[in-house]
């Protein structure tokens, strides 16, 4: 991830709302939320406001929508929150550290899906 696209995105979670908002999806998964379930999720964010910060995030290449049926549903990208966390890991301890090194190829796997039990080394 180059310093640009990062300052873009960590720029776009910058504000309450929409750290929130990632948060929120990031434990929703690929299967993402409706945006008015995210609303009442925030404690009733008006439409308006809510469509300003999706928008912001989804800009900034952090979610991605889709319709089903009547709704729109929000998904985190996952591929994208682990360049971020890399792009921020990437030469911890000078460049040598083993476990941030371990994790960053976990993230780099990740796509918001569960996996089955017993298939991730839970010693980081």
């Amino acid at each position: 991830m180059k310093e640009a696209e990062a300052v873009r995105a960590f720029g776009a979670m910058s504000q309450e709302t929409r750290l929130r908002i990632v948060r929120l999806l990031v434990v929703k998964g690929a299967n993402g939320l409706p945006a008015g379930e995210i609303g009442d999720a925030l404690g009733g964010v008006s439409s308006s406001r809510l469509s300003f910060h999706l928008n912001h995030l989804e800009h900034a290449g952090l979610l991605e929508k889709r319709r089903q049926g009547r709704s729109i549903i929000y998904s985190a990208i996952f591929p994208v929150l682990a360049d971020l966390v890399a792009f921020l890991m990437h030469d911890c301890c000078d460049g040598h550290c083993a476990y941030c090194d371990k994790a960053i190829e976990l993230f780099a796997q990740c796509e918001g899906r569960p996996t089955s039990p017993g298939t991730v080394d839970s010693k980081i």
